[in-house]
């Protein structure tokens, strides 16, 4: 199950208005590629696919495709307000390494480089 933060749901709503599809679904995906070997993607899509896992966050509708489930399993999505400006950070335990812009991931250790300290 994937979890939304409070700051995480005021920001899709706000999207949703933005965008004028108060109706619409968050829908939550990983793709190949990125600083690691997976990014995350976010969108707001008018329904789930037949085969999607669907969860209800305070009045949000989140789909998840079966492909992405897996490493996104426990999965917490925040988001924060800095001086680069604002964000959806994701907070993910199936990552091994994640990458400095945070929304790159992978969930395989990093390979040793032999050196030692």
């Amino acid at each position: 199950m994937i979890h939304l933060s409070s700051t995480a749901i005021a920001e899709v709503n706000r999207l949703k208005q933005s965008r004028d599809q108060p109706d619409a679904w968050l829908r939550i995906s990983v793709q190949p590629g990125g600083c690691q070997d997976l990014y995350y993607i976010l969108d707001l899509v008018d329904r789930p696919h037949a085969d999607d896992h669907v969860s209800q966050h305070d009045h949000i509708w989140v789909a998840v495709d079966v492909e992405s489930a897996a490493v996104l399993e426990g999965m917490t999505v925040d988001y924060a307000e800095d001086l680069m400006g604002g964000g959806f950070r994701f907070r993910n335990p199936q990552s091994r390494q994640d990458c400095g812009c945070g929304n790159s991931f992978s969930t395989q250790a990093p390979e040793p480089t032999g050196h030692t300290f």
